[in-house]
């Protein structure tokens, strides 16, 4: 294993928002990197096409902990749930 366990939070359309959010209220906090939708449509599904160019993840720190926030649909839900991230070799 490379590194730590990072968690992955999936929101409806507003990850980006939400990170700002986040980053703002937690000292020691930083934005580390953000992945985009490929702006091609057709290299996207047919769920993803409304997604062309906008954000697909935030990847963040809050005060030393690594986060990514997934920018997605309204096919889940953010609750008590959660997916974890393990960087490998």
């Amino acid at each position: 294993m490379t590194g730590h366990i990072v968690p992955n939070l999936w929101f409806n359309r507003n990850a980006e928002e939400a990170v700002d959010y986040y980053v703002s209220v937690f000292e020691n906090s930083r934005i580390v990197k953000k992945e985009y939708y490929p702006k091609e449509a057709d290299a996207l599904l047919d769920f993803q096409k409304d997604f062309a160019g906008r954000v697909l993840t935030v990847e963040y720190e809050l005060n030393g902990q690594r986060f990514v926030a997934i920018n997605a649909g309204s096919e889940f839900t953010l609750s008590e749930a959660v997916s974890f991230m393990v960087p490998c070799n």
